[in-house]
């Protein structure tokens, strides 16, 4: 299954738009939240293949600031749905040495004890280095940014930073999660493509693979074709 996959080639970060559960049960004439339920094991079956090949960094999109827009019965269960998974599978992600990180906004309405269960999971995870796992929850990337922007202001401010002294280093160190490297290939499923507000500044030179894959069907096998895509690429950043 891993032989078109090059382990020696491996791009660092893989960002994945995890798109298309609803269709997916609307297929199969089930509720929507049948779709982020089958979601789940999609989800950890990518995490399982990811590990086998070595790879270091992966981050998924699993709810976006535009999705708090959905009816709120669905809002309400993702909720309980991100919850209960963090108690489902925590364990499994530590036993694994996998490092767990959350990036977007925790403050309302995200639910208080959501919160201290995405804090309590980052705690317990934070010396595993075999693979870093960063789940974008309530997360957008012109958020990021804002929010990055604040930052700088507020240490303009305080006169900790010149406003001259401003560069792309200092935007980047006010990221949700500074230490990440870029995401060298970004996939979405589900046949859209777009980017969807995700990992706007990450995923600058992101190389984009998408495929018609619903994400309820999505597993390791389609990450490693992402991948051997990836690695059949010319990468220039801006050089001929």
């Amino acid at each position: 299954m891993t032989a078109a996959v090059d382990r020696a080639n491996l791009p660092q970060h893989v960002g994945i738009i995890m798109d298309g559960n609803g269709r997916w049960a609307g297929q199969r004439g089930l509720p929507r939240n049948s779709g982020h339920e089958q979601g789940e094991t999609a989800l950890f079956d990518t995490v399982e293949g990811a590990l086998e090949i070595g790879l270091r960094w992966l981050t998924v999109y699993a709810f976006s600031t535009e999705n708090w827009k959905r009816p709120p019965s669905e809002v309400a269960f993702l909720m309980n749905f991100n919850r209960d998974l963090l108690l489902r599978r925590a364990d499994e992600l530590d036993e694994r040495r996998v490092r767990v990180r959350f990036i977007g906004r925790r403050n309302r309405p995200v639910p208080r004890r959501l919160v201290k269960m995405i804090e309590d999971t980052e705690r317990r995870t934070a010396h595993h280095r075999r693979m870093t796992l960063q789940i974008a929850f309530n997360y957008g990337g012109r958020s990021e940014l804002v929010d990055a922007a604040r930052r700088i202001a507020a240490d303009a401010a305080a006169g900790d930073l010149r406003p001259d002294k401003v560069t792309a280093k200092s935007i980047q160190a006010r990221l949700y999660e500074p230490e990440a490297p870029d995401v060298d290939l970004l996939i979405r499923t589900s046949g859209e493509q777009r980017l969807s507000n995700f990992l706007l500044w990450e995923a600058a030179y992101a190389e984009l693979v998408f495929t018609d894959v619903l994400w309820p069907d999505f597993s390791r096998s389609d990450l490693f074709s992402g991948i051997g895509e990836f690695q059949q690429r010319s990468r220039r950043f801006g050089r001929v």
